[in-house]
């Protein structure tokens, strides 16, 4: 009997041994640069290798070439931050907690003449601005305030975003 409580308390010891705590992977504050068109100093054009990389805290990711309608894509849900990297674009979403090199968000929409000028397309929703790496499109809420920030390298007739 004393054997096998012996023999219990080493194999015990042993689990506990083998266990190893594992840190959390935490990025640097992102930071969205509107005038050059890159987050952290990563543009939309940039590989999924790339991004991950240097921003590894993705929360969820789908490989390139995926068979969803978008290809691939990474998500930062903490940071509200998602990479289309199967379409070339980043989308920076209301809840984004990092530095934007212009503080658009949630700006009313009147305002932004003064700071990007005149949009190359206007909806109901949304303006596209051309910049010098490409297109940026503001979207709008229903009080026509900015509530998500959509760049890509691309030009606006070839620009495809996931709806």
């Amino acid at each position: 009997m004393k054997n096998f409580f012996v023999s219990l308390a080493l194999l015990l010891i042993a689990g506990v041994a083998n266990a190893q705590l594992k840190a959390t992977v935490v990025c640097p504050t992102f930071e969205v640069n509107l005038l050059e068109g890159n987050v952290s100093g990563l543009g939309p054009d940039f590989t999924q290798g790339q991004i991950i990389k240097k921003l590894p805290c993705y929360s969820s990711m789908l490989p390139d070439g995926d068979s969803s309608k978008c290809g691939g894509i990474i998500f930062y849900k903490d940071q509200d931050v998602t990479f289309y990297t199967g379409r070339d674009y980043v989308e920076v979403g209301e809840k984004f907690k990092g530095k934007l090199s212009l503080p658009i968000m949630g700006t009313s929409r009147s305002s932004l003449f003064g700071i990007l000028g005149n949009p190359k397309i206007k909806d109901i929703n949304w303006d596209a601005f051309q910049t010098q790496y490409g297109i940026m499109v503001i979207r709008y809420n229903k009080d026509n305030k900015v509530n998500m920030i959509q760049f890509s390298t691309k030009k606006a007739e070839t620009l495809q975003l996931c709806e």
